[in-house]
């Protein structure tokens, strides 16, 4: 499946509600940091609501209903994949941005993450935590998980603007061009 059709309306300066979605390692939670900052809006980073301190989950009952809290203010910036409650938060947003990077980038970013904040839950919302799993989940996010997040932002999504940033640069420009309606 390839990316939804260009749904973008390019009018950045009217964003208030944006989901970021994407492969760990990719950039979402820098992404959500730099828009957050941009649009003055508050910024969630959903590991950082789905785990506590010793990495206990909330059951998917009462981590939709957090969800469904974050979604019901007039403005924010929410980053994670969960694609089981990813519903509620694509019904709800004016933008979807998805961190659309390659397997390799994604990889380099979550070790590269690892190497500069080390491990554990860190009190900006990411959690560094590299295990098989994880190293697993990134090498076929995109084989596996990209068709079911696309298919939902196809369902769930419309009447939103997508945004698909393929590599850092593109996404230094598209925070640049947004960062410039703003002003």
């Amino acid at each position: 499946m390839g990316p939804p059709d260009s749904r973008t309306s390019l009018r950045w300066s009217t964003m208030k509600k944006v989901a970021i979605v994407g492969c760990g390692g990719s950039g979402k939670s820098h992404v959500a940091r730099e828009l957050g900052r941009i649009l003055d809006a508050p910024v969630t980073h959903l590991d950082a609501a789905f785990y506590d301190d010793e990495w206990n989950a909330l059951p998917m009952d009462k981590f939709t209903d957090v969800q469904r809290e974050l979604v019901a203010q007039p403005r924010w910036v929410i980053d994670g994949n969960y694609n089981l409650p990813l519903q509620v938060r694509l019904e709800a947003c004016d933008t979807v941005v998805l961190m659309d990077v390659s397997t390799v980038a994604a990889l380099y970013g979550i070790f590269s993450r690892q190497i500069r904040h080390g491990a554990g839950h860190k009190g900006n919302g990411v959690h560094n935590r590299i295990h098989w799993g994880v190293i697993k989940y990134v090498a076929t996010y995109r084989r596996k998980m990209r068709p079911r997040v696309m298919a939902k932002i196809e369902e769930f999504g419309s009447g939103t603007d997508v945004v698909l940033l393929a590599n850092r640069r593109q996404t230094r420009r598209w925070l640049r061009k947004v960062a410039a309606e703003q002003s």
